[in-house]
């Protein structure tokens, strides 16, 4: 069963490769959906896909890549909008 979630990301997220660390890795995972960077030093994540899936996204993206620094992770749940991949916007 496909699922959603909206998540918010925390900590040293912005200039450090984290929009295209989140596409691989949710890539990776089978997951489709979208990454961005808000105006409040956040990232923003909206994936969809198998809750397991989703849950693993979650754990890697507490760690992210080499150079960020998550502090916590804000999960909510999302409305399903049926994407075909999983894409990096501005």
């Amino acid at each position: 069963m496909t699922t959603a979630c909206r998540l918010t990301v925390h900590g040293r997220v912005q200039g450090v490769w984290y929009r295209n660390w989140t596409v691989q890795a949710a890539r990776d995972l089978a997951l489709t959906g979208w990454v961005r960077n808000r105006k409040d030093g956040t990232v923003e994540i909206h994936a969809e896909g198998d809750a397991d899936a989703i849950d693993r996204l979650i754990e890697l993206a507490a760690a992210g890549p080499p150079a960020a620094n998550v502090e916590r992770i804000e999960c909510d749940a999302a409305d399903c909008q049926s994407f075909d991949v999983f894409e990096k916007r501005r």
